[in-house]
Order: C-alpha cells, then structure tokens, then sequence
C-alpha cells in the first residue's frame, strides 16, 4: 500500500466519522434546541463507561468496553437511528437492517478488520464488556433526559411505564446497570410532572 493510498483510506475513516455526526438521535441534546447526535453520544457513553467501572471496581476490559461504546452506534450511518420503544417486529427489523450496515462497514473499510469484529461482538453480546455497555447505553438517555427536565419524554409523549417497559428488560443484561435503573426510576416515580407536556 503506497503512502497515497494510506492517506486515502484516512480520510475515508475520518469522513465516517462526520457522517456518524451527522445522525441524529430521538433526545435532545440537553439544553439546547437541537437533537442529540451519534457521536457526542458515544463519546458520553464511553466517557461515563469509565468512570464506573473505575468508580465500582468491575472487573472489566475497560479499553474493551469503551471500543463497544465509541462504535456500537456506527452502524447507524448505514441503519438509521429508531426509536427505543419498539414492536417485536421492529426490533427484528432494526436488527437486520444493523448487521445489513455491518456487512457494508466490512466491505467499505477492509482495512479496519478490528472495527468488524468489535461491532459483530456487540451485537452477539459476546462478553461482559458488551453486555455492560449494552445496558449502560439504554440507562444513558434516561439520565440525560432527567438533566433536561424531561423534556424528550413530553415531546415523545412517553410514560413512565412506557420507559420502563422498553428498558427494563434490556437493561437488566448488566446487574451493575440495573443497580442504577432502578435507582433513578425510584426518582421518577417521585417526580411525575417530567412527563407531563408543557403547554
């Protein structure tokens, strides 16, 4: 491979990154008036992915599992983003249409085979790494909302019950995870009014 075609295939991994920035996601970014994208949101989820698992002791790869949290989403750029509460069959369709995407990033980007795998592990929650930010990634958005006042879940018109029935059972992959999710979901309980939509 000449130092051209090095540089070629660079630039092609950085222009992912902007299109992976280009996706934008259900929630908005707290405080602002615009929806949260892919990118700022791996980068959280990584970000706060480290900090538990130093904070908690968990005996976990923790370069592992923030490689799962940088690029769990990336295959996004090719499946679109959905909402998290979802039909039995369009969580099948979402699941195909994610590793459909996963094919593409193989194809498109051969000389990263580390990604391919990183991605194909997740989606078969092959560790406990993957499993910790699989749930992690489910617990996230909550507690962004609730820093935004809720905001996301008025304009979503989602429940309390709605949340929990779509995370709850997603969530519970890692035991650590669940320790948090039923922690804020006593503080939602306790506040009512986050989802209820402002006039």
């Amino acid at each position: 491979m000449t130092k051209t075609s090095n540089l070629e295939s660079l630039m092609s991994v950085v222009g992912l990154t902007h299109s992976f920035q280009q996706i934008r996601r259900r929630i908005y970014a707290t405080g602002e008036d615009r929806m949260e994208n892919d990118a700022e949101h791996s980068f959280q989820l990584a970000f706060i992915a480290w900090y538990i698992i130093d904070k908690e002791g968990l005996d976990l790869n923790k370069e592992k599992a923030i490689q799962y949290a940088l690029c769990h989403d990336i295959v996004e750029v090719f499946a679109g983003d959905m909402f998290f509460h979802r039909t039995a069959e369009e969580e099948q369709k979402k699941a195909d249409l994610e590793r459909a995407a996963t094919e593409t990033l193989a194809e498109k980007y051969a000389d990263f085979p580390s990604l391919i795998s990183t991605l194909r592990a997740y989606d078969e929650k092959a560790d406990p790494e993957s499993k910790f930010i699989y749930a992690l990634d489910k617990l996230l958005p909550i507690m962004n909302i609730l820093l935004d006042e809720g905001r996301s879940w008025q304009t979503n018109d989602v429940s309390l019950e709605k949340l929990y029935e779509g995370k709850h059972h997603k969530i519970a992959e890692d035991p650590i995870v669940l320790e948090y999710f039923v922690l804020i979901v006593e503080v939602l309980r306790g506040n009512p009014t986050l989802f209820i939509k402002k006039d």
